[in-house]
């Protein structure tokens, strides 16, 4: 039974390092020794599709008119918990990408809840040291297929707004069927990183995911 109980917790820390890992094994993360990983299902000219296993995350709230000003506040908030500011007291890898949830259905001038996160490395993701900052907490995202939208330059409130726009366009064309209640903006470089720099959205699949021939 205690065979059991351990070979059942190897598996877990293997299928957690299995998408948590290496990142030579992405063309766009550079800058980190990790990458969240991915299956690619399908891809076209407009967007692609991707299956994420379900992995932890350390995020913080940040409640602001607009995306660039709550994403600095929250960075350094989270920058400072993998930096030491742990009641482990221990330094922490960055990993790629960081994300930002996006609130569809926010009102013309009202502030918004925009939740940041950092994904945890592959040896934090099952066991991960407790915050001192009561303001950073853990989440998990699931098993889960989302749409996919690239794009260049730097990930600011217009340009995020305006590719999510372009990405619902092309989804809503094919009468593809996702949830519209939030979108998450995807940041894999570092602030210092000037050429080649590599942001997404993302939108969650719901029911079967849409895969059109190339436009």
């Amino acid at each position: 039974m205690v065979y059991f109980v351990g070979l059942v917790g190897l598996l877990l820390i293997l299928t957690a390092e299995a998408r948590v890992g290496n990142s030579s094994e992405s063309s766009f993360c550079t800058e980190s020794k990790e990458c969240l990983l991915y299956d690619l299902v399908c891809k076209n000219d407009d967007y692609e599709v991707r299956h994420y296993d379900s992995v932890k995350w350390v995020s913080t709230d940040e409640e602001c008119y607009f995306m660039d000003k709550a994403t600095y506040t929250a960075f350094r908030r989270l920058f400072k918990y993998i930096t030491g500011s742990n009641k482990a007291g221990v330094n922490i890898d960055m990993t790629a990408p960081v994300t930002v949830k996006i609130e569809e259905k926010k009102k013309m001038w009202a502030s918004s809840v925009f939740t940041i996160s950092f994904l945890l490395p592959s040896d934090y993701q099952m066991i991960h040291p407790q915050p001192t900052d009561d303001k950073v907490y853990f989440t998990e995202t699931p098993d889960m297929k989302v749409y996919v939208r690239s794009y260049g330059g730097w990930m600011m409130s217009l340009t995020s707004s305006v590719n999510s726009m372009l990405l619902k366009r092309q989804l809503d064309k094919v009468q593809a069927t996702y949830n519209k209640d939030y979108h998450y903006a995807v940041g894999y470089d570092s602030p210092m990183k000037i050429l080649n720099r590599h942001n997404e959205v993302w939108y969650m699949v719901e029911g079967e995911p849409v895969c059109p021939t190339s436009s």
